[in-house]
């Protein structure tokens, strides 16, 4: 019989704290931070376990010969049990965004379900693959602009109607253009980390973690604030961490270090959102965001994130 452990281990339960850090840096950098906002991450995990388990049910013959201790291959959770589970988070996931942010909200829901699933699907084991993961994250991004909080900064009136207190609301696409820089950073720093990640059983060559690694530094120093200290000191946690973690890929690309970066990658995700996040102004929400990256350390050891 399925056990809760069983399912929390087909959606990498852990892994989701990196989840709502990207709608929370969305919300932060578009000025729509308001109360739909932990809905609509709320939203963005029950997505991203969706995509979990549905990876899990498309790699489950490869799984038999590579990693046959995963729930499916080991009969601990059955196919059609995986891919209804996918199919009902994805539902719930699409279903509440829209309850949160009506048709804004599904306008970015909508594809960004479509590009997990035609992750696991089609993509994954294609040089597409890293590229549609990376705007996968981006979108999810963008869903955190989807929201209609206040605004934080003063926009022209239009046809001399305002705002409450003299503020106009900007767009939906005002919005998502100010969010567009935080989504492509999180975007490409899930390039890094899913490129890496199919280099996990057999090993990288040092090509990889090099070009990686360049792409980490970039990453991190598009994070960083003007002479803010917080998003300085938390874009340079996240540096230092997933750096040395790729750093020693590239001296030993051997399968386990290959892991290990990827994991370093995905637990340390939080720490660049929360530097997004701060950098758009929410310093404690930021600061808050990047607790979860310890937190999601541990978890890791119990459930692995990758």
């Amino acid at each position: 019989m399925t056990s809760l452990a069983d399912l929390a281990e087909l959606v990498r339960a852990p892994a989701a704290l990196s989840v709502p850090g990207d709608v929370l840096a969305g919300a932060a950098a578009s000025g729509a931070l308001d109360r739909r906002t932990p809905v609509l991450a709320g939203a963005s995990v029950l997505l991203y376990w969706a995509g979990m388990a549905a990876n899990d049910w498309a790699d489950r013959r490869l799984d038999a010969v590579e990693r046959p201790e995963r729930p499916i291959p080991s009969g601990r959770v059955s196919p059609p049990s995986a891919l209804g589970l996918a199919a009902g988070l994805t539902a719930a996931g699409l279903a509440l965004a829209t309850a949160a942010g009506g048709r804004r909200a599904a306008a970015v829901a909508v594809p960004l379900a479509t590009t997990i699933w035609g992750y696991d699907l089609l993509a994954k084991n294609t040089a597409a693959g890293p590229a549609v993961m990376a705007a996968c994250r981006g979108l999810d991004v963008l869903l955190g602009a989807t929201s209609a909080g206040p605004d934080r900064a003063p926009a022209a009136r239009r046809s001399g109607a305002a705002a409450p207190g003299g503020w106009a609301s900007p767009s939906a696409g005002a919005r998502l253009a100010r969010a567009l820089p935080a989504a492509l950073t999180v975007a490409a720093h899930t390039w890094t980390v899913t490129a890496l990640s199919r280099r996990e059983v057999t090993g990288a060559d040092r090509r990889l973690p090099r070009a990686t690694l360049a792409g980490t530094a970039v990453v991190a120093a598009s994070a960083l604030g003007r002479a803010d200290p917080v998003p300085v000191a938390l874009a340079a946690g996240y540096a230092t961490r997933y750096g040395s973690a790729q750093a020693k890929v590239l001296a030993d690309p051997s399968p386990g270090r290959v892991r290990a970066a990827v994991a370093a990658g995905i637990t340390g995700l939080p720490a660049l959102q929360g530097a997004l996040t701060a950098r758009a102004g929410a310093r404690l929400l930021g600061l808050a965001v990047a607790v979860a990256a310890p937190l999601g350390r541990r978890l890791a050891r119990l459930v692995s994130p990758t």
